[in-house]
């Protein structure tokens, strides 16, 4: 598992981890015992509390590669906006407005 980037694999882990933690709390509630045993929900809950954050972080982590390629993209977007205003200043593109020479 890489430390970077958050896969599928792990976010299905994720999803486990916070249905099983739903389940214990239902169960326990069912059973009268919900605070019971204050110790194993902190852990629980650290234990989820610190995967999301996992998730949250690299989740949205670009790597290089994907960098790079939002970088190109961005690039292009703006040389594309610069290129549309010069042409939106000259003369139009079916007739010739520039001076006679």
């Amino acid at each position: 598992m890489s430390d970077q980037t958050y896969d599928d694999g792990r976010a299905r882990k994720l999803e486990d981890m916070l249905r099983a933690l739903a389940e214990r709390i239902r169960a326990l509630d069912a059973s009268g015992n919900l605070l019971g045993n204050p110790a194993e929900l902190t852990r629980l809950v650290g234990d989820v509390k610190s995967e999301l954050f996992h998730y949250e972080v690299r989740a949205t982590y670009d790597t290089p590669e994907v960098a790079d390629s939002r970088r190109i993209v961005t690039d292009a977007l703006k040389q594309a906006e610069h290129g549309d205003q010069w042409q939106s200043k000259g003369g139009t593109q079916d007739r010739d407005d520039g001076p006679e020479w």
